[in-house]
Formats: structure tokens, C-alpha cells, sequence
């Protein structure tokens, strides 16, 4: 493999890289909007946390879903 296929690879997003940016942006949004607004938005927090922990179990990620449909390549988790 050379460095240059493998700098694509990195660049590439994958279905593994958008959900994880996508609950951590859920989560770091409404950790703010619970300062600024109202604690109640720390539901929503506890509701993408419960719905990543269930995926871990399950292996059923509706945001997965959803990207695999729209044609988004998989990927490795964490590697």
C-alpha cells in the first residue's frame, strides 16, 4: 500500500466517522443548550447516550441505517 492511497483512506468518510461526529455533536450541542436554555435538554443527551450503548449490544444504529441507504461506504471502527 503506498502513502498516498493511504492518506485517501483517511480522508474518506465512512459510515463509523459520520455517526460518531454526528451523536458527539448531538451530545456537545445539547450539554450547551442545557446551560444556556433549559437542564430538560439533558434527556436528549441521556437519549443519544442510551441509543449508542443499545448499537454497542445490537449492532443496530438507525443513523447507520440511514447513511447506508444514502450510499455511504462502511467502515472500521476505530481504526
Amino acid at each position: 500500500m503506498s502513502p498516498e492511497s493511504t492518506i485517501t483512506e483517511k480522508k474518506e468518510l465512512n459510515i463509523d466517522k459520520l455517526v460518531f461526529r454526528f451523536a458527539g455533536s448531538l451530545i456537545l450541542i445539547s450539554l450547551l443548550l442545557s446551560q444556556i436554555h433549559s437542564a430538560h435538554w439533558l434527556w436528549f443527551t441521556a437519549f443519544v447516550g442510551a441509543n449508542m450503548a443499545q448499537a454497542s449490544f445490537s449492532g443496530f444504529c438507525p443513523m447507520a441505517t440511514l447513511l447506508k441507504v444514502v450510499g455511504i461506504k462502511p467502515g472500521k471502527a476505530f481504526e
